[in-house]
């Protein structure tokens, strides 16, 4: 496709993982009062990755980690033409009171965070919530939510879409800046 810009190749990908690890190390110390939450679809690959970093870093940490599917806590939920496709969600530990980073890959309108927020307070009530994301679209916002830990910010307009491509879903892990174009 034309119009497509690379914002992150997979080096860069791997560098933003270890800079965001770093910048959590530094908030949260051991985790051992902490926990992370991937949103799902893809939310869930980064917090995996970084999950799996940060236990390299810590090989005898139990880092608490749960993937949360806002799917039916969503303002736009019955207002799609075709229905949404709900996904797993898997706590299988307590967030009451624990600090919690939820991670999602694109922070675009902040409705799915605001989703994520809602759906996750059926588990508990935690003392802190965090939200990390690999891509900060800031100009795009509906909602005043900001990120704590950003891998990078693009700046885009109405008719881009910023993509990212996990290896486990699409064959390679990259971010790519492409041009909506509606025929």
């Amino acid at each position: 496709m034309k119009n497509n810009r690379l914002i992150l190749n997979q080096k860069q990908i791997d560098l933003t993982i270890q800079r965001l690890c770093y910048q959590l190390i530094e908030n949260h110390n051991s985790f051992e009062n902490s926990v992370i939450l991937g949103l799902q679809p893809r939310g869930v690959f980064l917090a995996q990755k970084i999950v799996n970093h940060l236990q390299g870093i810590f090989p005898d940490s139990n880092i608490k980690f749960g993937v949360l599917d806002a799917t039916f806590f969503r303002d736009d939920f019955r207002r799609r033409d075709n229905p949404i496709i709900p996904n797993k969600t898997k706590i299988d530990f307590i967030i009451e009171d624990k600090k919690v980073i939820l991670i999602d890959d694109v922070l675009y309108t902040g409705r799915t965070i605001r989703a994520g927020l809602d759906a996750m307070l059926a588990y508990g009530r935690p003392s802190l919530v965090e939200l990390l994301v690999l891509i900060d679209r800031r100009l795009s916002r509906h909602l005043p939510i900001e990120p704590n830990y950003v891998g990078t910010t693009v700046d885009s307009v109405i008719s881009e879409r910023v993509e990212v491509q996990w290896e486990e879903i699409d064959g390679k892990n990259e971010v790519v800046l492409k041009e909506n174009i509606k025929a």
